[in-house]
């Protein structure tokens, strides 16, 4: 993993990125799922275009 500039800063300075993902046809923030849609989140595996060419 790369240390970027961004990774030093102050806890003052940071801001929260919110992860949306589309689920049953519409999008919704992942901070908003419970428990049971966290952890299937965490475990999906996303589409990279460079992997499906290979």
């Amino acid at each position: 993993m790369q240390t970027t500039q961004y990774a030093n800063l102050p806890t003052e300075q940071r801001q929260r990125c919110e992860v949306w993902t589309r689920v049953m046809g519409y999008h919704r923030p992942v901070s908003q799922f419970n428990i049971g849609k966290r952890a299937e989140h965490q475990e999906r595996r996303h589409f990279t275009e460079s992997a499906a060419s290979l």
